[in-house]
């Protein structure tokens, strides 16, 4: 027969060193990570030519600051004329539409993008995104986006960092990397995150939730 005052006391122990672990590996300079699928984000007029005139995209999951997954999906074809599909739309509208792939995607659509962060498309790759209601062919806008990670102010002041510095990154675990020039971002409705693609996750033995720990210049 079990001893209940035994088996209280070793969970007791147990629960204790998991918050003295927890304590210890909640740094000031620790961040999860998240990982980040193919996806685009549209322009108003590529919006209306893939899904119809005065289309509005219909969230499904909420992201940080204004953006949010979107239940709409496209496909994208590349010179190869193999498709990729189902690649989800986030939104809200921006200016002008971005996609942004893996290198291993690049394989299969036989593009060459550039590594870009957010935002930069002059110059950079050209595909045919196919949607619903019509197709558009950009002449630009495909990239792989670069390692980046979003601070709120608060978060990066702790660190003496400000928007676009770049930061090396330790990754501890069953994979031990280390990612040099990641860009920081700093707004005041980001979560702190560090972004990645499915490339560099699957590299690093990383997944959405892991912690890395960054090293400032």
């Amino acid at each position: 027969m079990y001893d209940l005052n035994v088996i209280e006391n070793a969970v007791k122990k147990v629960v204790e060193e998991m918050n003295i672990t927890a304590k210890t590996s909640a740094k000031d300079d620790y961040v999860k990570i998240g990982v980040s699928q193919r996806h685009i984000h549209l322009s108003r007029e590529d919006l209306d030519i893939l899904f119809g005139e005065g289309y509005e995209l219909t969230p499904k999951k909420v992201l940080m600051g204004r953006e949010f997954a979107s239940n709409e999906v496209v496909t994208l074809v590349g010179p190869s004329l193999k498709a990729i599909e189902n690649v989800r739309v986030l939104g809200p509208v921006r200016k002008n539409t971005q996609v942004e792939i893996s290198r291993t995607d690049t394989f299969v659509l036989k593009v060459s993008p550039p590594v870009r962060p957010s935002g930069e498309i002059k110059g950079s790759e050209k595909i045919v995104v196919v949607g619903p209601k019509g197709s558009v062919y950009l002449k630009e806008g495909v990239i792989i986006a670069n390692r980046h990670i979003h601070l709120t102010p608060e978060f990066a002041e702790s660190l003496n960092l400000k928007d676009n510095d770049y930061v090396d990154v330790v990754i501890d675990g069953v994979k031990p990397t280390k990612f040099y020039d990641v860009q920081i971002r700093v707004r005041d409705d980001f979560n702190v995150e560090m972004h990645i693609d499915t490339d560099d996750a699957n590299s690093s033995g990383l997944k959405n939730g892991d912690v890395v720990h960054i090293i400032t210049k």
